[in-house]
């Protein structure tokens, strides 16, 4: 497995696991707030599009960071979802990367992976829990950069 391929399989994780936690949210998930806690899951995931608007921006040469104001729980969701995949097919592309991958794993895209952690545990926090699941068998592949993912094999899947 090249780098790429394996940078682009960390995305495909990042992307199974976010998913997992936007799916099947309560209307009333986006703005729950835990107590003492900062972001509502909807700034959160908002963040996240930022992130990967600014690693696209990164890979392209530039760094330049932006903020977007906030949608509504889905449209914030596919926003998230499209500049993940932007960034994952920009890539996959032969052309140079304007920034160190390294650099691109350490902060946008671990970033990302710890705010997945918190959609989930704010599910919890909420009422609404995403079951555990055997992760090391999860149907996770290269491009597949969406919201609708395989459903976790049942016999995988734990509460």
């Amino acid at each position: 497995m090249t780098d790429r391929e394996l940078f682009r399989h960390t995305l495909a994780t990042l992307a199974y696991r976010a998913a997992k936690t936007m799916r099947g949210a309560p209307e009333s998930f986006a703005d729950f707030r835990a107590p003492g806690a900062g972001r509502t899951p909807l700034s959160i995931v908002a963040h996240m599009g930022d992130l990967f608007d600014w690693a696209l921006s990164m890979a392209n040469g530039a760094g330049k960071w932006g903020s977007a104001a906030p949608q509504a729980w889905d449209a914030e969701c596919a926003r998230f979802f499209t500049s993940l995949k932007a960034f994952d097919e920009r890539i996959a592309s032969d052309e140079p990367l304007g920034y160190e991958m390294t650099r691109l794993l350490q902060a946008p895209v671990a970033d990302a992976l710890t705010h997945t952690g918190q959609l989930a545990m704010l599910r919890r926090l909420h009422g609404a829990p995403i079951k555990g699941e055997s992760y090391n068998r999860a149907d996770v592949v290269i491009g597949r950069i969406s919201l609708e993912q395989t459903p976790p094999d049942p016999k995988f899947e734990f509460d």
